[in-house]
């Protein structure tokens, strides 16, 4: 499967957050911008949503993860660590991506806040018409 001491990386975003994550044959430490993912992340759906494609994969306690991550919101960064994860581990094991794809964890989901436009309160709201 994974090289001995060979690092893999790949990169994940979502909405405006961007993870660069680096894998490491390991005992399955995760490292967070310096700090343990439970006190990072510190919903248990985002941990659990970061963790997805190591289950599909079955690759659970095999890789130490250290990863960078800025921009966004919690759940922004914790999906954008999860589509890192899916490219890294690709990238440790080829054999990974049916399962991965499948799950839909390779795709980049492209929704993005609508920017305002002017002349409207927001993106789409406008003032409230009045015939007289």
């Amino acid at each position: 499967m994974a090289t001995d001491k060979k690092v893999f990386y790949a990169t994940g975003r979502r909405k405006t957050s961007a993870a660069r994550v680096f894998l490491r044959p390991g005992s399955g430490k995760f490292m967070i911008n310096g700090k343990a993912a439970d006190q990072y992340l510190e919903t248990a759906a985002a941990r659990s949503s970061m963790l997805q494609p190591f289950q599909v994969t079955d690759t659970n306690n095999k890789f130490d993860a250290h990863i960078t991550v800025s921009g966004g919101g919690v759940t922004g960064q914790a999906e954008a660590i999860r589509h890192g994860v899916s490219r890294a581990l690709i990238a440790a094991d080829a054999s990974f991506r049916g399962p991965l794809k499948k799950a839909g964890f390779l795709t980049r989901d492209s929704r993005m806040v609508e920017r305002k436009k002017y002349g409207l309160h927001k993106a789409r709201k406008s003032t409230q018409f009045s015939k007289r």
